[in-house]
């Protein structure tokens, strides 16, 4: 399988999965805009929004507004930023939704976004902090 975001969904590629349903996965971005930072995205391979069949919206919006909700409880966010990027700056040829994280004065300007890293063990815990809002039974 050569799409990155595909072996993930399929559980061959590791990643910090914080929502798994019928038809998208969730889980944090490597190099996120803030700590936090989820990318949603459905679990059969669409390139772009413009590709996205009619099933499949209803479900990956779905999955992005409960996403934006928890990180707010979750994580003690103000609010977030939600976006995706159809082929120009689309790094990986799978369609995601961003979902990160702001606080006021979060320093967030535009459309330039520095990103950041995670230090050990710290994925673990900002994806587990999100799973126990988006999924309380597990």
């Amino acid at each position: 399988m050569a799409c990155l975001f595909c072996r993930i969904v399929a559980g061959e590629e590791p990643a910090e999965t914080v929502l798994e349903r019928e038809d998208v996965v969730g889980f944090l971005d490597t190099r996120p805009v803030f700590k936090g930072h989820v990318l949603l995205v459905p679990r059969r391979h669409v390139d772009t929004l413009t590709e996205l069949p009619d099933d499949l919206v209803v479900p990956l919006f779905a999955a992005a507004r409960d996403v934006a909700a928890a990180v707010r409880t979750a994580l003690g966010a103000q609010g977030s930023f939600v976006a995706m990027n159809n082929v120009v700056s689309q790094s990986v040829p799978h369609l995601h939704v961003h979902v990160v994280p702001r606080t006021k004065g979060d320093g967030l300007r535009g459309f330039f976004w520095p990103r950041t890293r995670y230090a050990g063990p710290e994925a673990a815990d900002y994806a587990a902090r999100l799973r126990a809002v988006l999924d309380p039974q597990n």
